[in-house]
């Protein structure tokens, strides 16, 4: 009968035992299922997070190239400006004709005016809208002809 008792005991301290274990077990793997679920939805965040910074770079990247297509088209804006006031001495012609340098400079001031309107958002004009090409535009701005009558 000391054997029986042992056993019993025996028995019933493993069954305990094992009890402990199976419960243990299914805790860690509900908890690991969770932390599994929480991973998968972090991964799809990070992956979604992935496919729009791509996105923003390559329209950045589109937009790097507009500015620097619009800034070398700037600067041969500003040769060509630097290349005509180049050829004239406009304080001797100032001195010798005032008159013609001030209707010059007026004029000039006028369709340069007329620039900015234009990038603020300004409607063209009947004739801006007839112009055939960027000098009949404004000769001041004729690289904004493309822009708004090709629109």
């Amino acid at each position: 009968m000391k054997l029986a008792g042992v056993m019993a005991l025996l028995m019933f301290v493993m069954g305990g035992a094992f009890y402990w274990y199976y419960n243990d077990t299914q805790e860690r793997m509900t908890i690991l299922n969770q932390n599994n679920a929480k991973l998968e939805v972090a991964i799809q965040t990070s992956e979604a997070a992935i496919e729009q910074l791509q996105v923003d770079y390559k329209r950045a990247s589109e937009e790097l190239t507009k500015v620097n297509e619009e800034f070398g088209a700037i600067r041969k804006q500003n040769q060509v400006l630097s290349d005509k006031l180049g050829r004239h001495d406009l304080g001797n012609l100032a001195e010798n004709k005032p008159g013609l340098v001030e209707r010059v400079i007026s004029g000039a001031t006028v369709k340069a005016n007329r620039c900015f309107e234009l990038l603020s958002g300004a409607d063209l004009t009947d004739k801006e809208k007839e112009a055939k090409n960027g000098k009949s535009f404004n000769s001041e701005c004729p690289w904004m002809f493309d822009r708004y009558i090709s629109d």
